[in-house]
Formats: C-alpha cells, structure tokens, sequence
C-alpha cells in the first residue's frame, strides 16, 4: 500500500471513531512511523511495508481507545522543545506555553538579565515532564533552573527531556512543592501549572483527558484551588525581593487566586488572558 493510501485509510478509520482532526493524526501517525516528513509523502508517496503497516495499525488501535496522539508517539513538541511524556506526565498545552513566553518576558524585564540570564535563579513546581522548567532554563541559559514534581515517574522523564534536549542548567527534585528546597534558598521566579480542575468537573471532560492522564495533576480538589493554597502563602518565603510569582489558571480562579495572594503579601497583581479569552495566566510581585 502507498503511503497516501494509508493516510486516507486511517483518517476515515479514526474519523468513524470520533476523532477531531483525523486528516491531521493520520498524517502524524504515518509520518512518524515512516520517519518521512509529510511534504516527502505528498512528493513521493512511497510505499508502506507490511511491517510498519501493521505497526500503524497497532497504532490507531490504541488511538480509538482515546488514547492521546502523543503517549502513542510518546512525545510532544513544546517551543521547539521535543519533550518526552507517558501516561505519568500530563500533556502540555498552548496556554503553557504561551505562560512561558509571558515568563521570558516577565524575566527580562523585572531583572534587567544581562547576558544569557546569569545569575537568574527560578522555580517551577508541579514540572511533570519538565517543559517549563526547561523552555527558561534554554531561554536564559545563565540561569539555574529547579523543577519539582511529586511524582518520582514525572521527575525521571522531567531529567531525561534534560538530557535530549542537551539543556545542562536545569536540576530536577522529587518532592511535595516547596518541601525539598533549602531554608534560605530564594529565586528570581517562582512559576507553576499545577491541577487546577475541581473534582467534580473530572468526569465531563473528553476520554483522552479523564481516562489516560493523571490524576494527581489534573485534579485541584473541589473548588479547584487546593494547590493554590499551597503555593501562594508560602511562596514570598521563598523569592527574593521584586521576585514574581507566576501561575497558570483554571476558568473562573484569577479571583479567588488573586485574593490569597493579596491576603499573602503579594501585589502587583496582572491577569493575563489566553487564545480563547479565558484569565490564565497570574502574575505577582514580592516587594519586602
């Protein structure tokens, strides 16, 4: 069978099953498995083996399940990042990265960086596979970079995305939020995703959500703010003076998040708003 064959076979098979966009997993799936990019196909279309024919197919078996596209190919592409991720690690999303490229801004100009960030010290709790951590520590590569993760499985993939994406500043710690820093120890930025979806809300979301993702770091309890409550009180503990805190939302939280961090200590509050107009992305300043 020709490659082109095998995209539209596959995009109506996944198409029949519900899925979104099955033109586009069609092409990923048989790209991937031919080590082809797409234009190469289009071109050439070259032939597909029975082997990896049958590899596809295996596949796209696993992807009617509703298994997520990227636990199948078992990686993601996070601002020029390839990150690796299974089923322990929750999926990074658009509006994380968008939080991220806020942050580089934020970065420069709370601290007027000089050269490659030196000296710039951040803390990313809740890390998972590490993209956050280590899209600052490549932006600033001065800087020394700590992701933490309660999550001994999120923590191994957060250290092995380090090692394939050659990035050398970034150090990752297994530990319940702030428990494994050392007294004393204060950063430039202290930034999180953590699970913000209250319980309730975990059973309307689609199947690649609630039935493959973890749990621990999509669930924020029942009004969705039970991570906040650990961060935010303890966090001015933690930065240094003019440090900001930076923090990714659920719908409805900007809120409630900005009046524990006002009852904190912080101020200079901002919201920022993602793609779709939702308040995502918070931003405090730590001024003693």
């Amino acid at each position: 069978m020709k490659a082109l064959s095998k995209i539209r076979d596959v995009s109506e098979i996944l198409s029949r099953h519900g899925i979104e966009s099955a033109e586009k997993e069609a092409q990923l799936l048989i790209t991937y498995s031919l080590s082809v990019d797409l234009v190469d196909i289009y071109r050439d279309n070259p032939e597909v083996k029975d082997e990896w024919s049958m590899a596809i197919d295996r596949m796209v078996a696993r992807r009617i399940r509703r298994e997520p596209l990227q636990y199948i190919l078992g990686y993601v592409n996070f601002l020029g990042l390839r990150i690796s991720l299974g089923r322990d690690v929750l999926i990074p999303r658009p509006e994380t990265e968008m939080m991220v490229e806020y942050a580089a801004k934020a970065v420069s100009v709370q601290r007027s960086a000089v050269s490659n960030g030196q000296g710039i010290t951040i803390l990313d709790l809740c890390t998972g596979s590490g993209c956050i951590a280590l899209a600052l520590a490549r932006e600033f590569p001065g800087s020394l970079v700590y992701g933490v993760d309660i999550s001994e499985d999120a923590v191994g993939y957060a250290r092995r995305n380090a090692l394939d994406n050659d990035i050398a500043n970034a150090l990752f710690l297994c530990s319940s939020m702030f428990d494994a820093i050392q007294r004393g120890e204060r950063f430039d930025v202290v930034i999180s995703n953590p699970p913000y979806i209250p319980t309730s809300d975990i059973k309307n979301l689609e199947p690649e959500i609630k039935q493959w993702e973890p749990r621990t770091a999509l669930d924020g309890g029942a009004d969705g703010l039970d991570a906040y409550r650990s961060i935010i009180p303890r966090a001015g503990n933690f930065l240094k003076n003019n440090g900001i805190l930076i923090l990714e939302l659920g719908i409805g939280l900007a809120q409630p998040v900005s009046g524990m961090a006002e009852h904190a200590g912080f101020s200079g509050i901002e919201i920022t708003k993602d793609f779709a107009g939702i308040e995502r992305i918070f931003r405090a300043a730590w001024i003693k």
